[in-house]
């Protein structure tokens, strides 16, 4: 790679940019220059021993772990940028609902915003995101996702993704793109080279795509081509593996080199991504410590071979001074490409010119107005709730016809905090007039003296979940009870706030709503949506049926 490339799109450099490149590469050592290979993660107080942590390092990047005081995270990354002496790439994933800032705007997910199918509003809120982000001295979300709902299992994908049709996806990642990109943040599509055909989660496999070259060229490869041609400034790579694209190259391909993820795989990173595909931006890995890379590959050496095989960063290290090590000592012994090291620190640094942190764009900015903000996410959540279905004309709900309602839930789930949350709907129900009661998830299930009975669920957030299925064991708490189905005696209505495929394990509920997303402002979208006050405005961006053909009933 030369200093040139970097004038290219999407770095599109010019003279002065190029020249702090040039500079700043000269003045570090391979040890320093190993660093700035690494996306490192923080997490708690930034205090004395933390600054002191990474001054040490000196990562290219940090991917912060945000508490919920937003000025203290925005005074926190301004410390580190001010001691760091080349500015780091600071990342965050951006994308909606509980994956999102927490001190930030809430705002629907992806599914959710596929859903309201509003091009213009997934702008708006792309912006928003963006504005808040760089308020704070984020410059780098690891979004939009552009993965496909083909597997309905898929933990990965999920409500990450705008769902299963490719058009509606480019529509939306490429505006999202757009978006982020104008207000001065870059955006990243992942997970090349696709995921969702296949119900594992990466953070426990090696995932595969099974698609032929001809399937993933009209799938994977448009949408990727879309984003390219958008303006992203960064593809992550995951640990998925694409064994089609090297048996088309190789008939006689092996399995271990056909089936390495991505992530290890100098085939799909440079033959296909930027040989075929043209891209010139950064490749930085996903999570480097997930088993569908270290089931492969051990975890020190798997930074070498992350490397080696054509990405430009690292994302996160437990042992930062180890694999940092590592690196430069591959490059020292000629493991690395001497070439090979050097093309990923000059896209490294390019992207931080890009930015404009050479010259003080770590800085961070203005906020948008909250009262703004609001409006431009309660119109947004408004637009998703989704009714596939009310074959008994419940709805909309009334105090007098379904006064007493009993709630069954698992309550919502959140596997990254390990943690089961409280849905907020039962109380805005109540204060609508209605009786709820909240059976304790596991009690065995009593209809006496009800009027209605309310399956609530909130798995949005799934990864490391595995396949996801309704368990009507639990729900109805005792083996014989699974089998009861309240509909013959009861008005009954399911609402899914995430995983939108609940219809294939209780396909005979009578009235089911895709809702897409656990947070309150969403469940306040649905009430309002439940009592005829708002239509149900979504479009469904998957299959909610998921093919059984018994589910529409």
């Amino acid at each position: 790679m030369r200093l040139e490339d970097l004038s290219r799109p999407p770095f599109s450099l010019d003279r002065e940019a190029l020249e702090w490149v040039r500079q700043t590469r000269e003045g570090l050592d391979d040890q320093a220059a190993a660093a700035q290979l690494f996306n490192l993660n923080s997490r708690g107080p930034v205090d004395a021993a933390e600054l002191a942590r990474l001054a040490a390092l000196s990562p290219g990047g940090l991917t912060r772990f945000f508490g919920e005081d937003g000025a203290a995270e925005r005074q926190a990354l301004a410390q580190i940028q001010q001691q760091a002496e080349v500015p780091l790439l600071v990342s965050a994933d951006l994308e909606g609902s509980r994956m999102s800032l927490p001190f930030g705007t809430a705002v629907p997910n992806p599914l959710a915003l596929a859903a309201a199918d509003d091009v213009d509003l997934t702008a708006e809120v792309a912006r928003l995101m963006a504005q808040e982000a760089l308020s704070i001295g984020v410059n780098w979300a690891f979004a939009p996702v552009i993965d496909i709902n083909a597997a309905a299992r898929s933990a990965i994908v999920a409500t990450r993704g705008f769902g299963s049709d490719p058009e509606r996806i480019a529509r939306h990642a490429t505006a999202q793109i757009a978006a982020f990109e104008a207000e001065g943040l870059a955006a990243t599509v992942k997970h090349w080279p696709g995921e969702g055909y296949d119900d594992r989660d990466q953070h426990l496999v090696t995932t595969v795509n099974p698609l032929s070259m001809t399937e993933w060229q009209a799938s994977f490869g448009k949408l990727y081509r879309a984003a390219i041609k958008a303006g992203v400034r960064a593809v992550m790579t995951g640990h998925i593996a694409l064994p089609a694209y090297l048996r088309e190259k190789d008939p006689a391909t092996d399995d271990e080199t056909a089936f390495l993820p991505a992530t290890i795989s100098h085939a799909l990173n440079i033959d296909l991504l930027r040989g075929d595909l043209g891209f010139n931006g950064l490749i930085v890995s996903d999570a480097s410590e997930m088993a569908g890379l270290t089931s492969v590959v051990e975890m020190v050496q798997a930074k070498v071979e992350i490397i080696k095989a054509g990405c430009d960063m690292v994302l996160f290290s437990s042992e930062p001074e180890a694999e940092i090590r590592a690196v430069r000592e591959a490059v020292a012994s000629g493991e690395i490409p001497r070439k090979r090291f050097e093309a990923a620190l000059m896209r490294v640094l390019g992207l931080k010119a890009s930015l404009g942190l050479h010259a003080g764009a770590a800085q961070p900015r203005l906020a948008p107005e909250a009262e703004t903000a609001q409006a431009i996410a309660k119109r947004a959540f408004a637009k998703a709730p989704t009714l596939v279905k009310d074959r008994n004309a419940t709805l909309p709900l009334d105090p007098k016809r379904h006064r007493r309602i009993l709630v069954l839930t698992p309550g919502i789930i959140e596997p990254m905090q390990n943690a089961r949350l409280s849905f907020d709907l039962p109380q805005m129900l109540r204060e609508e007039g209605f009786e709820v009661t909240e059976a304790p998830h596991g009690t065995p299930l009593d209809l006496a003296d009800k009027d209605l009975v309310l399956y609530l669920f909130g798995e949005e957030t799934l990864l490391t979940r595995g396949r996801i299925f309704l368990d009507w064991r639990a729900l109805h708490g005792h083996f014989k009870l699974s089998m009861a189905r309240p509909w013959h005696q009861l008005p009954t209505v399911m609402i899914s706030f995430g995983y939108p495929y609940y219809l294939y394990d209780a396909p005979r509920v009578p009235t089911y709503i895709n809702a897409y997303a656990t947070h309150p402002a969403m469940q306040a979208a649905v009430l309002e949506a439940l009592m005829g006050r708002a239509p149900f405005a979504g479009s469904n961006p998957v299959d909610p049926f998921d093919g059984a053909p018994d589910a529409h009933l």
